[in-house]
């Protein structure tokens, strides 16, 4: 009688039909070089055939390799994780690897969760950006405690952690955003930043004083705002700032999404943009372009950020169950200053 095929199939299915050892059809969807090409044809007609799906999972409880990466982002929608977010996919899938990628949503208690989660799914590794708030990188030792490689871009650790860390210069960003409104003139510059607790924040605060130090300018308290930095939290921080004089001839915003709020802000209280103050913000959000005018930024280079993170990765999955000892290396990326009609 013939064996009638279901949605549940199984190797031993296809087996059974073709009449061939189920180790034979392993070895066939796994690719391994010593099948004979008439068997390997035979084999996968009948896959295609009966759209047989291979079981990752299961596969990867014996090999100890799912060949998938987890990727935690505080959110999808900011604009450097969406560029990084596609380069790094798109690296890994001709690499043979699938992505699953997880939303922090900047929560810490959902962070611990998604380490939970993605141990138990088995991952090969884990690419991270932290919370603004997470000081404590302990929830991650389930991972590289169980020899599960994770690797921190952008947000990462401040103290020594055993991982890869991949991160721009937030403090030369910084310092090199300052001194170009310092050069135009500038003499009263406030700084709209991130919470003081995140790396980036504390080393673009490190750079902003830097620089007004360097130069022998005031460094106002009043005008120093930390903050998750989203539009409306931008707009109380900008009401305190001009609610009387003296006002400030700059602001250095943390990143664009504040510049873009500050340059609406000025538009409605009839501050001239740059004549009466100028505007720096940060990441080269493409709206940072677009807008009128447009504003003065530091460039990230999130595909730089992204194909470091590919090869480094590679190389350590590469190396993971051989003899040799897992390096993990600190890279950091350069920046860039784009000058545009803010200034």
């Amino acid at each position: 009688m013939k064996k009638k095929f279901t949605r549940k199939n199984s190797i031993q299915d296809i087996a059974e039909v073709l009449q061939l050892s189920a180790a034979t059809i392993s070895r066939v969807l796994n690719n391994h070089p010593h099948v004979h090409e008439t068997t390997r044809s035979k084999v996968m007609a009948m896959v295609e055939q009966v759209g047989y799906k291979r079981n990752a999972m299961a596969s990867g409880l014996r090999t100890n390799k799912t060949n998938s990466i987890g990727l935690i982002v505080p959110k999808v929608s900011m604009y450097i994780h969406a560029e990084i977010i596609t380069i790094i996919q798109n690296g890994l899938h001709t690499q043979g690897y699938n992505l699953i990628i997880c939303q922090s949503n900047d929560s810490v208690e959902m962070e611990k969760d998604l380490c939970q989660t993605l141990y138990a799914s088995r991952v090969d590794a884990v690419i991270a950006a932290s919370t603004l708030f997470t000081t404590d990188f302990s929830h991650f030792d389930i991972l590289t405690d169980n020899n599960v490689p994770v690797i921190f871009y952008d947000r990462v650790p401040v103290d020594p952690y055993p991982a890869c860390i991949i991160r721009g210069d937030d403090f030369h960003g910084a310092y090199l955003a300052t001194s170009h409104l310092i050069e135009l003139g500038c003499k009263s510059i406030a700084y709209i930043s991130g919470p003081p607790v995140s790396n980036i924040y504390i080393d673009r605060l490190a750079g902003f004083k830097k620089a007004m130090t360097q130069n022998r300018l005031p460094i106002v308290k009043e005008w120093l705002f930390y903050h998750e930095l989203d539009a409306d939290n931008a707009r109380k921080s900008l009401h305190r700032l001009f609610e009387s004089k003296p006002y400030p001839d700059a602001i250095f915003a943390g990143n664009d999404v504040t510049a873009i709020a500050a340059l609406g802000f000025a538009r409605e209280k009839g501050i001239a943009v740059p004549g009466e103050l100028k505007i720096v913000g940060y990441s080269n959000d493409p709206r940072s372009s677009i807008v009128t005018p447009s504003i003065t930024t530091v460039d990230q280079f999130p595909a730089r950020i992204a194909n470091q993170i590919v090869t480094e990765l590679l190389k350590i999955l590469e190396n993971r169950n051989s003899d040799v000892d897992i390096e993990y290396t600190q890279v950091t990326i350069p920046v860039q200053l784009i000058r545009r009609m803010s200034t």
